[in-house]
């Protein structure tokens, strides 16, 4: 094969790039511009780019012994330029020299082909490289030979090989579907190797092989590309930072040519000092409107065409067809047209059989939406027109939301005259009650997809209008996308302020998402991260956002933080309006207890509430915390240590944090900790000084015995303890331990409400003194008496002293050891 023929063919311009077209490959390599699209490996490992990379996956692949490579990805992405730059590199002799004969082929260009035709023709006369002498020795070697078919989506027939009789014979004329079916199924030609590039769902089981996802430019790769588009680099950093902000959350940013677009239209806007768009939708407007005003037709031509093209649209989405032929195009009004219709489709095959094409589904949308506003009809309804392409044009109501906004419309009103008003009104009013009916709803996409709609009209009052105060949009909005993120940030930064930002069960809130959402946190009086993994970017930007926010209330239970984001997380926590703190299960240890404990004893702390049960921060980690306690401007009020474990070895210290003057702890939770007598015992000597403002104390399974239910008893009768709430369950003491705090509850000068002795080994004999108690107490409402060994004897003084209390408002008596025939009276 003329290696030097194949380097010629492809390296001649043999049309024009086109802003929705893309650079051709031939630009992109002669320039030596050509950046390697990515795998989809790129987003799930942190391998090397090279290893992601779409020229290394087809490399390896093919030295794998691989017979065939099948290429599959979004329009755009790269594919067909990544194929010719094969094929160019094979003929320099860099790459692939194990093959002798490399053919490409195109099947937007074979699709012309209707005559049979064996395969020896194919390759002799619609290639053109290779001399016909060479054909036997090729025929004899098929291992040598390479076959690169793009655009396999294209193929106007089935190559299902199970419609076909397939062919064996090289020499044996067929139709070109039964050719290509025949090569891939291996029956003809068989050894021989096949690179196959298709868009995503294009012909999925007819060729087997390595299959490479291609996903296209990420951030580094583009931030390269635009670099490279602009000859001036204070140009280039602008168009980069602003397609990153603007755009760069899309997933069609991934592609090169949408890349290559943006750049053309930001550059012409930069070169005439104009503003660059702020939405998706206002850069497509300033496509279209660069695309019109190139044609220089007059303002009814450009508005006829727009219509044609829009018709064109529906068709294509309705049929589910990719092209359409000439007969279609003339049907929908594009015989006035004949040179204009290349700027916007892309035209394929001979003159007298070609077909047209949208370059992407997004212009494709855009137009549908566009044409719909400049109908002057009534004959279809906002609703009618969106429930016909539900399912296919994904972004039409995003479009149709921007385009409803005057200013938004009116460069292409300029152009293309005025836009049918009662359309519009007809938008704004679906927009309007749809928005309502979603938002008092409970499904979260729906909600995310109001909140793009109101993104790309960019209206303030509109906002406001649309977010009522019936709207629920507290409900949980975890494992939101990018654009999510942003959608929400700008509806929340309308509206000023936002009650609750709930991300429950957020898989990974990344460092761009967190960023993004950053002024959304600020403006929250309460967020909410349970259960959710956050980078330590993102750790960082929740910081950045406390500092000087609105927030009050910040839940990171269960988030896995560790210790270094939590120090990461204390820069933010000495500045802000933070009130309440959850920290439960969040794999923290001492160490975060001395960050946390700089944080309580800062001039600036306003934290009330702590919450950092389930954390293994050991006695030396709470003796930290307790030396913050007894600091004067540390606030806290409410602290729970749920399961941290502690011993009695940190009671001295809290003993000595209780005793403070400073202290303004009303709430404590160190349940489900082996304090033991020792400890617990001390803890009791605080609780008894004149002036400790303690009102809620859980001690649940905390070792405690007799004595200390002694001295509990003691406090409660003292006449300066203001405990309202008692938790002590769980604990062995039986009977004769229970009886202190009867007794103490009988005495005029307890004020305890509730009172929980679950599975403290109560049996009937404490009955007496239980409902004495109840009695003679003016008010304890709440008693939990469950899981103890009370029996059906018990039953009838209970029910009595429940009815004659007056303040009495729940006995729970669960898991005792009654019989079935006591229930009824029980309820």
């Amino acid at each position: 094969m003329d290696k030097d023929s194949v380097l010629t063919h492809f390296l001649k311009a043999k049309t024009m790039s086109t802003l929705l077209g893309g650079e051709l490959p031939v630009s992109v390599i002669n320039n030596k511009k050509y950046i390697s699209p990515l795998t989809s490996e790129a987003q799930v490992t942190d391998r090397n780019v090279e290893d992601t990379s779409l020229d290394g996956a087809i490399h390896t692949a093919l030295c794998d012994e691989g017979r065939s490579v099948i290429l599959v990805g979004p329009e755009g992405s790269g594919k067909t330029t990544a194929l010719e730059k094969l094929v160019v590199d094979w003929a320099k002799g860099e790459h692939l020299q194990n093959f002798s004969y490399v053919f490409h082929f195109r099947f937007r260009e074979l699709n012309s082909i209707n005559d049979m035709l064996s395969l020896e023709t194919l390759m002799l006369h619609h290639h053109g490289h290779i001399p016909p002498e060479s054909m036997p020795l090729l025929l004899q070697k098929p291992e040598d030979v390479l076959f690169v078919f793009d655009d396999l989506d294209q193929c106007k027939q089935s190559l299902d090989p199970s419609v076909h009789t397939l062919c064996s014979d090289p020499s044996q004329a067929a139709s070109l579907s039964c050719l290509v079916a025949s090569l891939l199924h291996g029956s003809l030609l068989k050894g021989a190797t096949f690179v196959v590039a298709t868009r995503t769902g294009g012909c999925p089981n007819v060729v087997s092989g390595t299959q490479v996802e291609v996903l296209g430019f990420l951030k580094p790769q583009r931030e390269a590309y635009i670099n490279g588009f602009f000859t001036d680099p204070a140009a280039a950093t602008k168009a980069r930072m602003h397609m990153e902000r603007t755009l760069g959350f899309y997933d069609i940013c991934t592609s090169p040519r949408f890349c290559w677009t943006v750049c053309s239209v930001y550059k012409s806007l930069m070169d005439a000092g104009a503003d660059l768009p702020e939405t998706l939708s206002q850069l497509y407007v300033d496509i279209l409107v660069h695309l019109i005003q190139t044609l220089s037709m007059t303002k009814a031509c450009n508005r006829e065409l727009v219509l044609s093209l829009g018709k064109m649209a529906s068709h294509c989405f309705l049929e589910q067809h990719s092209s359409c032929t000439k007969e279609e195009m003339d049907s929908f009004g594009f015989q006035q047209f004949p040179t204009s219709v290349g700027a916007f489709l892309q035209v394929d095959g001979p003159s007298n059989r070609c077909v047209f094409a949208f370059y992407s589904q997004l212009m494709q949308e855009f137009l549908l939406a566009v044409s719909f506003f400049l109908d002057k009809s009534k004959s279809e309804s906002v609703e009618k027109m969106l429930e016909k392409h539900k399912g296919r044009a994904k972004f039409l109501d995003v479009f149709m939301s921007a385009l409803s906004q005057p200013v938004q419309s009116r460069p292409l009103e300029n152009l293309l005259g005025e836009m049918n008003s009662d359309r519009i009104a007809d938008f704004k009013s679906w927009f309007k009650s749809s928005s309502e009916m979603t938002l008092k709803g409970w499904y979260k996409d729906k909600h995310h997809h109001c909140f793009h709609l109101l993104y790309q009209a960019q209206n303030e009052s509109l906002v406001r209008e649309i977010i009522t105060p019936s709207a629920r949009i507290g409900i949980s909005y975890g494992d939101l996308s990018l654009q999510d993120c942003v959608a929400l940030n700008y509806v929340v930064t309308c509206l000023g302020e936002m009650e609750e930002l709930n991300l429950y069960r957020t898989t990974n809130l990344t460092e761009e998402e967190a960023e993004r959402l950053a002024p959304t946190m600020s403006l929250s009086h309460k967020i909410k991260l349970p259960d959710c993994c956050l980078s330590p970017g993102a750790v960082r930007h929740v910081a950045s956002a406390l500092s000087g926010g609105l927030t009050k209330e910040l839940d990171l239970s269960q988030s896995r933080l560790g210790d270094e984001k939590f120090k990461i997380l204390c820069a933010g926590l000495r500045d802000c309006k933070l009130q309440k703190l959850k920290l439960v299960m969040c794999k923290l240890t001492e160490a975060s207890c001395e960050d946390l404990a700089s944080v309580l004893t800062s001039d600036t702390s306003r934290l009330c509430v702590l919450d950092m049960s389930l954390n293994q921060i050991g006695d030396e980690g709470f003796t930290n915390l307790c030396k913050a306690l007894h600091g004067h401007h540390c606030k806290l009020q409410d602290i729970h240590f749920f399961d941290n474990e502690l011993t009695g070895e940190c009671c001295p210290h809290l003993m000595e944090a209780l005793m403070s003057e400073h202290c303004s702890l009303s709430e404590l939770d160190l349940s489900v900790n082996e304090l033991g007598q020792e400890g617990a015992l001390l803890l009791c000597k605080a609780l008894s000084r004149p002036g400790c403002p303690m009102e809620k104390l859980k001690l649940t399974r905390c070792e405690l015995t007799q004595p200390v239910f002694k001295e509990l008893g003691s406090v409660l009768r003292s006449g300066t303890s203001k405990l309202k709430s008692l938790s002590v369950g769980m604990s062995k003491v039986g009977d004769q331990g229970v009886k202190h705090l009867w007794d103490a509850v009988a005495h005029p000068n307890c004020v305890l409400e509730e009172l929980d002795v679950e599975m403290t080994r109560l049996t009937d004999a404490s009955t007496e003194d239980l409902c004495a108690a109840i009695r003679a107490s003016k008010t304890l409402k709440s008693l939990e008496l469950r899981n103890n060994s009370l029996t059906n004897a018990s039953v009838p003084a209970l029910v009595q002293v429940m009815q004659d209390s007056e303040n009495m408002l729940e006995m729970n008596v669960k898991y005792n050891d009654f019989g079935d025939e006591v229930f009824d009276l029980l309820d």
